[in-house]
């Protein structure tokens, strides 16, 4: 199989091309990313292979399913802060790219999807199992990718790894009646979402030979970048068009999982917001026991006009603004400009 052109990875999903490489400057290094992704797509192309027919087949389902290849472009991006796209720096950018399939297969387990980019879920085709062992499989592979360039790529890869899971575990069990529901769940977006852009943004400057001045700033910025890119999803989930995004609209409220919108309108108390929680909630609590998914079609159009969804928005453009602010200490130049315009594009897409 031929991998998919990775300029269509930028321009297709995020409008990158248009909105994060504009200008002259920037125009050589999209040539020089773009080279770059065709590297790390031939390289998960050989890595995904598994000489078992059924871990073959699982394990290269979604990866042949597409995808917008964030991470790599971040990790690309910023080594040409240093000595550029080294092998070393196509190596970490396959391997965060392969530990982010790998949450994919067990993220839709956990909520219960039955879409994933487009095609039905591993789960709904394998079985949760299944699924579940893919994951670990991607897991594994990515860990050997990073093994091969000594004790700082393990540890990048097992302290990200770490936050993964820790995410995923507090999304699964929920914040105590003493969290604040809105930091919890940030926490959790941080440790799910941001913690892997901001290894993709880190690991671009450890294996470019880059100057070390520049890691935290960028473990700053993908952290930060990540949340937005996060929380813009949320709202996106409540107006989804299946044929761009493989989802049903609400999918995540619609299997229990709170999102931003849902958790701010649980700070009103004017009747109107108390009474549409109320609706939510229970649509959520009979889906659980076998209702038709489609009883919650109205209440959610009605979060999506609601103003915790428009204060959702303003909460994502917070965090892509203090994304920004942390590249302060990089040079002005054409790599800086790309990753404004991507902390700006993350916050700021359509469905």
């Amino acid at each position: 199989m031929t991998p998919t052109a990775p300029g269509s990875h930028i321009a297709g999903k995020l409008g990158l091309t248009d909105r994060i490489f504009a200008g002259a400057r920037s125009r050589s290094l999209l040539k020089t990313v773009e080279a770059g992704l065709k590297r790390v797509d031939s390289a998960l192309e050989r890595e995904l292979r598994v000489a078992d027919t059924l871990a073959d087949a699982t394990s290269r389902y979604l990866y042949d399913a597409g995808g917008k290849r964030i991470r790599p472009m971040l990790a690309l991006l910023t080594a040409q802060l240093g000595d550029g796209a080294t092998d070393e720096v196509i190596d970490a950018a396959t391997a965060l790219e392969m530990t982010h399939l790998g949450s994919l297969y067990h993220d839709d387990v956990m909520d219960a999807a039955d879409k994933r980019r487009g095609v039905p879920s591993a789960h709904a085709v394998w079985g949760n199992s299944i699924a579940i062992l893919t994951g670990d499989l991607l897991f594994s592979r990515a860990s050997q990718i990073m093994a091969r360039h000594g004790d700082e790529a393990i540890q990048l890869q097992a302290d990200t790894f770490e936050r993964l899971v820790l995410g995923q575990m507090h999304e699964t069990v929920g914040p105590s009646d003493d969290d604040d529901r809105v930091a919890f769940y940030l926490q959790v977006l941080s440790d799910k979402t941001g913690s892997l852009i901001a290894a993709a943004a880190q690991s671009g400057i450890v294996f470019s030979n880059g100057p070390k001045e520049f890691e935290q700033p960028m473990v700053t910025f993908g952290e930060k970048a990540g949340v937005a890119f996060q929380l813009l999803d949320d709202v996106i989930d409540l107006s989804a068009d299946p044929d761009e995004t493989g989802k049903v609209p609400g999918t995540d409220l619609r299997a229990g999982v709170p999102t931003m919108p849902y958790l701010v309108l649980g700070q009103r108390t004017d009747a109107a917001s108390l009474e549409l929680r109320e609706r939510i909630d229970d649509g959520v609590a009979r889906i659980a026991d076998g209702a038709d998914p489609a009883i919650l079609d109205e209440p959610l159009a009605q979060l999506r006009d609601h103003e915790a969804t428009q204060a959702t928005l303003d909460l994502a453009n917070a965090w892509s603004t203090e994304a920004i602010e942390a590249l302060e200490p990089l040079p002005d130049g054409a790599v800086r400009e790309a990753l404004t315009r991507f902390a700006q594009a993350v916050a700021d897409r359509s469905s």
